[in-house]
């Protein structure tokens, strides 16, 4: 984050939908906030409406999406509206929610990117400068993140940082621009190997990144739902692969999937407050990779 020149957005707006694990419909409302209180998450349908930043020390859980949580409260999959307001230039936001997972609405950050759009960015103000009933709060969020910035200064990437697992690596590499790189590789035909580099000095988030569905592959689907996951999975909602091709075609690029990795990349990675200008490459990695780089990346000084 920018200590003295940030954005926050013009208005609010609210979306609703079915969150992908859960399958509980949800109702979100995106805010502004004052400067240096980040972007968090208010659960408006629990007592005294607890508070989650999202920042790296939340993340409690990477099985198949991103989940953040403080003591028993959490809010899960939230990599794709991250994504959106970080794409987006949004630096400070208070995100009302009344259940634990955001919606998963078209699978992408399409629907959230759009929304923003229509309201645009204003220069964030101060905590002192806001009038509202939030501005307790507000100066609670900002001095966790204050907090957080002392003990981690965003850090400048002057040599190659790396977090692998087996053939599966995410890393930052020092670079003349911020640029995402990544690679997948899968058996069935319809996938295979993709690779795509995308920066957002050349192209823009909300053409190039924001449309990208989350994708599943069908033989894993009863394996998933017999654990309790994707229960609001549909073909409405998530590309679905086989062996014989897409089972809800057309896809919105060729490469739809590649592009789709990328946008979870930036969603935790957003968890840092602002990208360390870095090239970020990854290949076959996951969210559980993605936030072990983030954590290294803050351990640097």
């Amino acid at each position: 984050m920018n200590m003295n020149y940030q954005y926050t957005l013009g208005g609010e707006f609210s979306r609703s939908g079915v969150g992908l694990h859960s399958g509980i419909k949800s109702h979100v409302k995106i805010m502004s906030a004052p400067q240096n209180t980040g972007r968090y998450f208010v659960r408006i349908d629990l007592p005294n409406y607890p508070v989650i930043p999202a920042i790296v020390s939340s993340v409690i859980s990477t099985t198949l999406s991103t989940e953040l949580g403080t003591r028993d409260i959490r809010i899960r999959t939230v990599e794709h509206l991250l994504a959106a307001l970080a794409g987006m230039g949004i630096d400070n936001a208070r995100i009302e929610i009344d259940s634990p997972e955001i919606p998963l609405l078209d699978g992408s950050a399409k629907v959230w990117t759009e929304a923003i759009a229509s309201i645009g960015l204003v220069k964030a103000k101060g905590v002192d400068e806001e009038v509202g009933k939030w501005r307790d709060e507000t100066i609670e969020i900002n001095n966790t993140h204050l907090q957080q910035l002392k003990a981690h200064k965003l850090p400048v990437i002057s040599q190659p940082v790396w977090i692998y697992q087996g053939d599966s690596f995410v890393a930052a590499l020092p670079s003349l621009e911020t640029r995402f790189t990544y690679g997948i590789d899968f058996d069935l035909p319809a996938i295979g190997n993709q690779w795509y580099s995308w920066s957002p000095q050349t192209e823009s988030f909300t053409d190039s990144i924001a449309p990208a569905r989350t994708f599943g592959l069908s033989y894993q689907i009863d394996q998933l739902r017999e654990a309790g996951l994707i229960k609001g999975g549909s073909l409405d909602n998530a590309l679905v692969c086989s062996e014989t091709g897409w089972l809800n075609p057309p896809l919105r690029f060729t490469n739809e999937p590649v592009r789709h990795k990328i946008l979870d990349l930036i969603g935790d990675l957003s968890l840092l407050g602002s990208f360390p200008q870095a090239h970020y490459f990854a290949y076959k990695a996951s969210h559980k990779l993605h936030i072990q780089l983030a954590q290294k990346i803050l351990e640097l000084n």
